[in-house]
């Protein structure tokens, strides 16, 4: 009862931080303009994620109320507060990608000594340092529509409260700072997440992706990554058909399926609902494989991983008649 009603109140902070953060965002006409390169029809505030933001680091002052480790969760707010600011940041006047990318690159650094680098556990540490530039960008490339970015963390934190118990308390923290947002953002937005919350949600899930690793094992880390594959397929191969077509793949765009779904004519609840079935289904093969043999593993993150590229493929084609890969 006391871990239910603290999650509650973890996520009425984030309610709270939300609606000061729509408030804000009205009074100062921080506003996406519906355009070409965006996905939705009517003006809409953002920088709403900054209260997911803030529900995380009052989850690290209660740690460290209680005795938790001091220097884990002093590393992981450090690099939150990086991550956050710097998004928050470009959400009032936009930055170089590159200095963002410098930023989120010294917030892994950071994360990775918290978590690993103290016990001299170096590759692990290493893990931790290139998931959170990798995880915040993906998180940033795939919020483009109303609820996707947000559901997508949420179940990814479920799942990894299931898959690895010792970061529940972590992971259950994300999925209610989450949910206290989402009724801003779906199933129609009040306000986007803008950069400070998609980059918020990647460092997160990196976080916890980084600290539950090394207690998996190989290979069962690897399963780790099922909760986040339908975002790590469809961004990735959009990123790599943008570098084969030599487009400027740094800049914003609509070539990611959801983005090609709504521009077809499906609405922003369609599209967020069918990633969040596809990812249900990854948790369920999660569940089931973290307790196979090695051999099955590897067999099973192989299956799925090419069914899920079979299937980016062929909506592809579908939605972009006449191009290749």
């Amino acid at each position: 009862m006391a871990m239910v009603a603290w999650l509650a109140l973890l996520a009425g902070v984030s309610v709270v931080a939300t609606w000061l953060a729509l408030a804000y965002a009205r009074r100062r006409n921080l506003v996406d303009q519906p355009g070409e390169r965006r996905s939705h029809a009517v003006p809409t505030p953002r920088g709403g994620g900054i209260g997911i933001t803030a529900a995380l680091l009052a989850g690290c002052l209660a740690a460290l109320w209680v005795g938790v480790a001091a220097m884990p969760v002093l590393c992981f707010a450090g690099g939150l507060l990086l991550v956050a600011g710097i998004g928050w940041v470009d959400d009032h006047r936009p930055l170089s990608p590159w200095s963002r990318l410098a930023v989120q690159c010294l917030a892994g650094i950071l994360l990775a000594w918290g978590l690993h680098g103290v016990d001299g556990r170096w590759g692990w540490a290493l893990l931790a340092a290139g998931l959170v530039p990798v995880l915040v960008n993906v998180w940033n490339f795939m919020d483009g529509i109303d609820g996707l970015a947000t559901t997508q963390a949420l179940l990814a934190a479920a799942a990894l409260a299931l898959l690895v118990p010792d970061t529940a308390y972590g992971a259950l923290a994300l999925a209610a700072a989450a949910a206290g947002f989402l009724p801003f953002n779906f199933p129609r937005a009040r306000i986007f997440l803008g950069d400070v919350g998609s980059g918020t949600l990647g460092y997160a899930l990196a976080a916890l992706v980084a600290w539950g690793a090394p207690a998996k094992g190989l290979p069962y880390a690897l399963v780790l990554l099922l909760p986040l594959s339908a975002f790590l397929v469809d961004a990735t191969l959009t990123l790599g058909s943008r570098m084969l077509a030599g487009e400027r793949w740094w800049q914003p765009h609509t070539s990611h399926l959801y983005q090609r779904w709504v521009k077809a004519g499906r609405s922003h609840a369609f599209v967020t609902s069918v990633y969040a079935a596809f990812s249900i289904t990854t948790i369920i093969l999660a569940l089931f494989l973290e307790r196979a043999t090695p051999w099955l593993v590897g067999g099973g993150m192989a299956a799925w991983f090419t069914v899920a590229l079979l299937g980016w493929l062929r909506l592809r084609r579908r939605l972009f008649p006449g191009k290749g890969i």
